[in-house]
């Protein structure tokens, strides 16, 4: 045995270190990864000189091209609209209807068939108006007689109060006046005539127009959601949340403004006609529907209105009642810059006045008064898609 363990240790001495020895596992060597070298990278490049010393240049240019291209696109839209005014006017017409009964018919329909309902508030709304169209020309034909008796007054009055101070003007300058006047209705008769003829036709468009808006606002009170759905589900799968959400902003946008502007128009209206009534001005129930519908252009469309009303009580009842329908200029204006915007008009979008004004003569350069009077509905459509698109969904 000792002879045997001595065998094994002389040849465990003897092992070379190459050797492997049965059932032991082969060394493995373990390399470390070489560290990677920086890249080398090329040294930026000079910015221009302009850009190093202005860099509100780039930003600047970057806004600039931005408000191009919205205001050739808005140009655009506006240009479209006025090739086919007539069905644009009988749309917005219809949308402005929607917006207005819509409500009604959506508290009917709890109780009665959804065309029932449709019917039911639109026939009540056009006889409501054409029971305020027939009592104010009931109105007008009751007062002709007087109206003409006192406008005949008031035009002499007028003269003497011109002949007096501070204007004292003869009367010789006042009846060449009246005298210029008469000729230049004879020397421009054929085109005065042409104005009727053409206003005439006009009527026949706004007839049209009229039809048409009664027509679309049928279906949108009836079935807008559907007919919104189905515009919505032609645009590709990925863009319809934001579409959907874009629509929305624009309609309660749209909506809470013109129920706004009905409401403030309304008001007006009636504070106007009662003032008017108090002065004992002639034709009070008429400007004040003129009021009415002069509000739905903003800053303007209110003080012409009343001016008008200026010159009937300057004419029918004297220089004093006209002074006191200035006043009435004034506060019914303060009232409604101040008091019935701001409250009125709190759930649709609030503009600046700068940007309402930059608006409405925009408007007017492009379109004449229906642009005037669409411009602000416009810019607060967009303004309301604008916000809904910046917020996260």
């Amino acid at each position: 045995m000792a002879d045997a363990g001595g065998a094994v240790a002389g040849r465990g001495r003897g092992r070379r270190p190459g050797d492997r020895v049965l059932g032991s596992r082969p060394a493995h060597s373990t390399r470390i990864p070489p560290r990677p070298r920086p890249e080398r990278t090329a040294p930026p490049a000079e910015h221009p000189r302009a850009e190093r010393t202005v860099p509100w240049l780039r930003v600047a240019a970057a806004y600039a091209w931005r408000l191009i291209l919205v205001g050739a696109a808005v140009y655009g839209v506006f240009t479209v609209l006025g090739r086919f005014q007539l069905i644009a006017v009988a749309v917005f017409v219809a949308l402005v209807v929607t917006s207005v009964l819509r409500p009604a018919a959506d508290r009917l329909n709890r109780v009665l068939p959804r065309p029932l309902c449709v019917a039911v508030v639109l026939v009540l709304s056009l006889l409501v108006l054409f029971a305020l169209l027939a009592f104010v020309a009931g109105a007008v034909a009751g007062e002709w007689g007087r109206l003409t008796n006192e406008l005949t007054g008031g035009i002499h009055r007028i003269e003497q109060w011109l002949q007096r101070s501070p204007f004292r003007i003869g009367p010789g300058r006042l009846s060449a006046l009246q005298n210029q006047f008469l000729s230049y209705l004879s020397a421009h008769r054929a085109s005065l005539f042409d104005s009727a003829v053409s206003g005439l036709g006009r009527l026949v468009e706004l007839v049209t127009a009229g039809a048409l808006a009664l027509f679309t606002s049928v279906f949108f009170i009836h079935s807008g959601e559907r007919l919104w759905r189905w515009a919505r589900d032609q645009l590709p799968v990925g863009a319809r949340p934001v579409w959907e959400r874009a629509g929305q902003a624009a309609w309660r946008a749209f909506a809470g403004y013109t129920r706004g502007i009905i409401i403030v128009a309304a008001t007006n209206a009636v504070l106007v006609g009662v003032a008017l009534f108090v002065l004992r001005v002639p034709l009070a129930l008429p400007l004040a529907l003129l009021e009415f519908f002069a509000a739905f252009i903003p800053l303007v469309g209110s003080p012409i209105a009343l001016a008008v009303a200026t010159v009937v009580a300057l004419a029918g009842r004297g220089p004093l009642t006209a002074l006191a329908v200035i006043v009435l200029i004034v506060v019914i204006g303060q009232l409604e810059g101040h008091v019935l915007h701001p409250l009125v008009m709190s759930w649709a979008v609030r503009l600046h006045p700068l940007v309402v004004a930059v608006s409405v003569i925009a408007g007017s350069i492009v379109a004449g008064v229906i642009g005037a009077i669409v411009a602000v509905p416009f810019v607060s459509v967009v303004w309301a898609v604008l916000q809904a698109l910046r917020r996260p969904a």
